[in-house]
């Protein structure tokens, strides 16, 4: 008998649906690009939301307008040119 052995690079769950895909013989579907994007848009978002506020808290005002300039430049503005 073949001694049992784990890859030591898996977490319990990687493990326990690599014993169901073995028992089963069948490989589960992979998600689709949309169901993926669908799930991980909130999560995205909800960060990003979070990481705007946390930056925001720790400028000054007078940080904030320029990085608030620079970003008005990236968006709207050509190089060289002083729209501000």
């Amino acid at each position: 008998m073949p001694k049992r052995t784990r890859n030591e690079s898996q977490d319990i769950n990687q493990f326990a649906a690599d014993g169901v895909r073995r028992s089963t013989g069948t490989e589960p579907p992979a998600p689709s690009e949309a169901t993926i994007s669908q799930v991980m848009r909130p999560m995205g978002r909800r960060s990003g939301l979070k990481g705007a506020a946390t930056l925001n808290a720790r400028l000054t005002p007078a940080q904030r307008k320029k990085s608030a300039q620079r970003a008005a430049q990236a968006r709207w503005g050509k190089k060289g040119s002083s729209n501000l």
